[in-house]
C-alpha cells in the first residue's frame, strides 16, 4: 500500500525533504503545504537576489564553528550530507556552484532563480504535489496515521516532516509543543544595530574590510567587513556577532555598548608601540592628506575631526593628547546600541524545537514516532553566508532518506 508524507513548510528545508524522500522512493506520494502563496521566498532574496547557497567550509570540525546553536547536533549529521553533498547535488542537476573570494558558493547565473527553478523541476519530475495558501491548524496521531487540519480540510499522511521555519514568538510553537516537544524560546539572530544618537551615521555606504566588534562586559567578539548604515553598524561582522551574541542582547532589550577596532586585529597597544615609527615616516605630511591605515577617505577627516585635529597639522605637530584620542578611536572606539534591524528579509531565528529530543541521523522525533524536523524550526542558526542554508539542506536531506528507508 502507498504511503503518503506531508511536509509543512515549503522553503528550502521542506522542498529539499520532499523532492528527495519522493526521488529516493517512486512509490510515496509526497504532499507539502505552503501557507504563503509564494514557495521559496526566502531563497528568492538570499544574498541579494543570488542565493548563497552554501559555504567553502570542507572540514566537519570547522564547518560547524559557524553555527552558534546546534554545533554537536549538526557535526553528526553533517558526516550524512555536507558542503561537497550539497555541490555534487545541485552540479548533477546542472546547477554549478561558484566560490567567492570569502568563501559564499553562488550559482554561476549569479541568480537565484536558478536554484528556485532547480527545486521546482524536482518537484514536478518526482510527482511532488505542492499546495499554497493553506495553513496548518492541528495535527494529531491516529494509530500509525497523522491527520492534518489545514483550514476545513484534513490530510492523513504516515510521516509529517515540519519544516515551517523559525517562529518570532513562543506562542507559534503552541501546535509543536502540543506533540510533546520543547521548545527553546526563539530570539532574532542576524541583525544590524542601531545607533540613532552617534554622528558615524553621517558617514552612511562607507564600509572598511577587516574590523574587530567587541560587546562591552562579555567575551563575545567578532571580525569581518564593517558596514555604516544611515540607522547604525551593519556588515559580517555585526551580523556574525548578533548570532552569537543573541540571547544575550535579547536579555539586555538591545540596549548595549560595544568597542570597535577600525584596524583589525593591530590592538591600541600595538598601535601605540609603532606610532613613533609611523609619526617620523610622515612628519611632513599634513594629517588630512596621509592615511596610512588604509582607511576610506571620509572616515579618516571623521576620525581627526572627533579627535580635534586638524586636517592641516603636520604629523610632527600632533600633539600627545590628540594622538591618544586618535589610537583609542582607531582601535577601540566606543558605540552605544539602543535597539536593532532586521537583516534585510532574511530573518533569521535562534531557538526552536530542543535538539537533545531530535535523532540528529534521521531528523525523527524521539517523542513521537514518524514525526521528522527540518531547517530553522530546529534550534540550529548559523551566521551569515550561506550556512543557514547549508543546514537546511542537510536536514532535508537527512529526513528524506529516513522516511524513504522505512
Amino acid at each position: 500500500m502507498a504511503k503518503t508524507l506531508i511536509v509543512i513548510g515549503g522553503g528550502a528545508a521542506g522542498f529539499f525533504c520532499a523532492i528527495n524522500a519522493a526521488r529516493m522512493d517512486p512509490a510515496l506520494t509526497v504532499i507539502i503545504l505552503e501557507k504563503q502563496q509564494k514557495l521559496l521566498s526566502k531563497v528568492k532574496v538570499s544574498g541579494g537576489g543570488r542565493c548563497n547557497v552554501t559555504h567553502a567550509c570542507f572540514d566537519r570540525g570547522e564547518l560547524v564553528k559557524f553555527y552558534p546553536r546546534g554545533q554537536q547536533f549538526l557535526k553528526k549529521a553533517f558526516h550524512w550530507f555536507n558542503t561537497n553533498h550539497t555541490i555534487s547535488w545541485f552540479e548533477e542537476r546542472g546547477v554549478t556552484l561558484k566560490t567567492e573570494a570569502d568563501g559564499r558558493m553562488f550559482p554561476v547565473s549569479d541568480d537565484s532563480q536558478t536554484i528556485i527553478d532547480c527545486l521546482l523541476k524536482e518537484a514536478t519530475k518526482y510527482k511532488v504535489q505542492v499546495i499554497t495558501g493553506v495553513a496548518v491548524k492541528n495535527i494529531t496521531q491516529n494509530n500509525d496515521f497523522w491527520e492534518v487540519l489545514v483550514d476545513n480540510k484534513t490530510y492523513t499522511a504516515n510521516y509529517i516532516s515540519i519544516a515551517a521555519g523559525g517562529y518570532n514568538t513562543i506562542e507559534k510553537f503552541n501546535w509543536l509543543q502540543q506533540l510533546g516537544h520543547t521548545i527553546e524560546a526563539p530570539v532574532p539572530s542576524l541583525f544590524t544595530f542601531n545607533m540613532p544618537k552617534s554622528s558615524i551615521t553621517q558617514l552612511m555606504g562607507l564600509s572598511v574590510p577587516f574590523a574587530n566588534v567587541k560587546l562591552i562586559g562579555s567575551k563575545l567578539q567578532s571580525n569581518g567587513p564593517l558596514l555604516i548604515t544611515h540607522w547604525g553598524l551593519s556588515g559580517p561582522a555585526i551580523l556574525k556577532l548578533s548570532a552569537w551574541a543573541a540571547r544575550e542582547l535579547a536579555n539586555k532589550q538591545y540596549t548595549f555598548e560595544i568597542l570597535v577596532n577600525w584596524l583589525g586585529t593591530i590592538t591600541e597597544s600595538e598601535l601605540r608601540g609603532e606610532w613613533l615609527q609611523r609619526r617620523n615616516e610622515n612628519a611632513a605630511v599634513k594629517m588630512g592628506n596621509k592615511n596610512p591605515f588604509g582607511l576610506p577617505s571620509r572616515l579618516w577627516l571623521y576620525f581627526l575631526a572627533i579627535c580635534g585635529i586638524k586636517e592641516e597639522w603636520r604629523w610632527a605637530e600632533l600633539p600627545a593628547a590628540n594622538q591618544n584620542k586618535l589610537i583609542t578611536t582607531l582601535t577601540a572606539q566606543h558605540f552605544a546600541v539602543s535597539g536593532k534591524t532586521t537583516f534585510k528579509e532574511e530573518f533569521v531565528t535562534c531557538g526552536g524545537i530542543k535538539l537533545i529530543e531530535v535523532d540528529p541521523n534521521t531528523m525523527e522525533s524521539k517523542k513521537v514516532k514518524n514525526l521528522f524536523f527540518a531547517g530553522e524550526v530546529l534550534d540550529i542558526d548559523g551566521v551569515t553566508g550561506g550556512f543557514n542554508f547549508q543546514n537546511a539542506w542537510t536536514t532535508g536531506w537527512i529526513a528524506a532518506k529516513a522516511i524513504a528507508e522505512r
